[in-house]
């Protein structure tokens, strides 16, 4: 076969749908020795990236999602390449693509969670135009967790043996032992004094930080945490604002330490030092975060809402203890209970013992070569 797969938001820094990319292409080339595949990138990963053989080849496309030259240019170039099979890593698709393909749909979050970038009504026409066109002509739908799933055949009512879930994976990186020293090297470069607890990832509206800060108020005041709140990720011009207000309403502007974008070394070392991973989203596709923390024996505390126990959730193959989770589960929406749960978690030893063993034995449920195995299987059935 000829195969397809968009990597315009390929990359090793990002976190969700870049490491999704990466990690495909990375282990389908690592195991499939017949098929070919064309590669669509933008640059500056166009430049960046060497096939590793002949039968791997990239395309520049230099289109952005939602833009018309990804109607019109990405489209032009994809039928040039006379694929058996295309895989949109992301929905953003052209609408005259015609040829088969595959679609995988990481979560639902704009259609329940639009924020305040997408007030557009002309930006969410396009979305929900272009999301349910991806679907619609795809011979199959990945999914990234059931729940994902489950929202799919709600949201874009497509039948339910259309969608096959295949859960990501983790990095081998992040399985490695670390040395003590690079906890300290990046604690000392971020200024971070002693204990603390730790968020990763993007700030949207659907992330819940200003609870995850109200949170960390009552640890403070209510429970006597004398550590701080570590939070990583790029400060959203949008978002900031109302997060910095809280921090500086709450007179918590020494005490939460904003590290802006951090290498993966980095954010590994920060993952290991930290005393809890606290992961208070309201709708995630697959959370990755949380099994990250895990894989570097930190214990997690995360919301009971979307995907989040599914991913996160114990297993009677895989807990040591029945009856007792990976994680310490919180509603979200109650920041008191995001505080007591959290302070469990530095408090009682033998729960923390308990959750870090089990989290050991449930990541290895999540594996980005088998990840790549399914996909390349599913790739064989629509062709």
């Amino acid at each position: 076969m000829k195969i397809g797969i968009d990597c315009r938001m390929y990359s090793t820094q990002f976190t969700g749908i870049g490491r999704y990319v990466f990690e495909l292409t990375q282990n389908l080339f690592n195991i499939d020795h017949k098929n070919e595949y064309v590669l669509f990138f933008n640059d500056h990963e166009y430049t960046a990236f060497q096939p590793p053989n002949s039968r791997i080849t990239k395309v520049l496309v230099n289109a952005r999602h939602y833009s018309l030259k990804e109607q019109t240019h990405f489209l032009k170039l994809l039928n040039r390449e006379h694929l058996d099979l295309m895989h949109f890593t992301h929905f953003n698709a052209p609408l005259l693509y015609r040829r088969p393909s595959v679609v995988t749909i990481h979560d639902l979050t704009l259609s329940f969670y639009p924020g305040k970038k997408m007030t557009s009504p002309l930006h969410r026409l396009a979305y929900h135009l272009i999301i349910n066109n991806a679907v619609r002509k795809a011979q199959k739908v990945i999914a990234v967790s059931q729940n994902t799933k489950k929202d799919i055949e709600k949201i874009l009512k497509i039948p339910a043996e259309k969608i096959e879930v295949i859960y990501e994976g983790i990095n081998e990186n992040f399985k490695k032992l670390i040395p003590s020293n690079l906890v300290d090297q990046t604690k000392k470069k971020y200024e971070i004094p002693g204990s603390y607890l730790l968020y990763t990832g993007v700030w949207r509206s659907h992330k819940n930080l200003p609870n995850l800060i109200k949170a960390f108020h009552i640890l403070k005041n209510d429970y006597g945490y004398d550590g701080s709140l570590v939070i990583t990720g790029k400060s959203d011009p949008v978002y900031a604002p109302e997060i910095m207000e809280h921090t500086q309403t709450l007179q918590l502007e020494n005490d939460i330490i904003f590290t802006g974008l951090v290498s993966e070394e980095e954010l590994i070392a920060l993952y290991k030092g930290a005393q809890v991973y606290v992961f208070p989203s309201y709708y995630e596709g697959f959370g990755l975060p949380p099994l990250e923390a895990m894989s570097v024996g930190t214990p997690v505390a995360c919301s009971n809402r979307s995907c989040i126990p599914e991913i996160c959730g114990s297993s009677p193959d895989i807990s040591s203890i029945p009856g007792i989770p990976t994680a310490l589960f919180f509603n979200p929406d109650n920041p008191k209970e995001i505080a007591s749960q959290t302070f469990r978690l530095i408090s009682e030893e033998s729960l923390r013992t308990t959750l870090i063993q089990n989290g050991l034995r449930h990541i290895t449920r999540f594996e980005w070569l088998k990840m790549a195995k399914e996909t390349l299987a599913l790739y064989q059935k629509c062709v």
